[in-house]
């Protein structure tokens, strides 16, 4: 899909390839999961060269930030898919003189929020450049809101995990500690997948400060500062969810052995019975209680306190 933004406008305009001619004033062309007749007719068009999907997964450096003639090409590692499967996708930005070329293959909501805005602010798209630095803004804004819900999530999970209630012996069940380990390994996805982001934006704003004159610059330093501080924060909750996991693992482990302990109770309780119920059941003519009047009730209150008598053991020692 091929989306053409123009100076003063709030919403994007479509065009019919066959015309060959881009709409007067375009300063942004958003390319989403482009046809090769697209990438075409904008090569055609601007004369610069439109990195290919295969190009936009490479990590070096050099494959990621170069000049090809007048044009600027960066790509950005982009979160998309928060709620659902967090991913990262590669994000090529082409910065001409004159446009702004973007080109995606996935749909991160950060594009649809910067869209919203520019149709409550149309100043937003005056220029390739300032486009540029909006863009960047928001999608460094995106990664903000990104980690505050983590933030958020890793606190209700750690009042889940540590506070729930003022019972000490409240047990969590396998399914609620299922369900913990799912949210656990979810946040740490995010995180991980906003660090990479990160650390693409900040080489990408690092090689366009090299790039920009003085004025602009000062956004770009701006936004290396907001994004060396997200990508802390994301180091900081990293080490908290690390820790949640691991009180997660041990209160498993201690539910297992809480259960292994039940059985082997159970287990030692149900000997001395077994036993007496084993020696009064053999099948010998003559045994001492066999015709007393009271040898029935005998056996049961011998089975009974026999059972009694390690349980009340294990109760005073504090092994249950």
């Amino acid at each position: 899909m091929l989306q053409i933004y123009s100076a003063g406008t709030k919403r994007a305009t479509e065009i019919d390839l066959a015309t060959g001619t881009l709409p007067a004033g375009a300063v942004w062309i958003d390319l989403v999961e482009p046809t090769r007749e697209e990438e075409a007719f904008v090569e055609r068009t601007l004369g610069v060269g439109v990195p290919t999907r295969d190009e936009m997964v490479e990590i070096e450096p050099s494959s990621r930030q170069y000049r090809d003639g007048e044009a600027i090409v960066v790509i950005a590692s982009v979160v998309s898919g928060v709620d659902d499967s967090p991913i990262t996708t590669p994000v090529s930005f082409v910065l001409m003189p004159t446009c702004l070329v973007t080109i995606r293959y996935a749909r991160p909501k950060v594009f649809e929020v910067f869209g919203a805005h520019l149709e409550r602010d149309a100043n937003l798209c005056t220029g390739a450049r300032m486009t540029l630095i909006h863009l960047l803004e928001a999608i460094v804004d995106r990664m903000a809101d990104v980690l505050e819900q983590v933030g958020t999530e890793v606190d209700n999970i750690s009042a889940q995990t540590f506070r729930r209630g003022a019972s000490r012996t409240q047990r969590m069940t396998t399914a609620a500690l299922s369900v913990l380990m799912v949210r656990i390994g979810h946040a740490h996805d995010l995180v991980a997948k906003s660090r990479i982001s990160g650390v693409s934006l900040a080489r990408l704003l690092s090689f366009l400060g090299a790039e920009f004159d003085a004025g602009t610059r000062e956004h770009l330093d701006s936004l290396a500062k907001d994004v060396s501080s997200l990508t802390d924060h994301a180091s900081y909750l990293s080490g908290n969810i690390t820790f949640l996991l691991d009180a997660a693992l041990g209160l498993i482990n201690i539910e297992q052995n809480g259960v292994l302990k039940i059985f082997t109770v159970a287990a030692t309780v149900l000997m001395p019975p077994t036993l007496i119920a084993g020696v009064y059941g053999m099948n010998f003519k003559i045994l001492p209680e066999l015709q007393w009047q009271y040898g029935y009730v005998y056996a049961l209150v011998l089975m009974l306190a026999s059972a009694a008598l390690p349980y009340l053991w294990f109760r005073a020692k504090g092994w249950m």
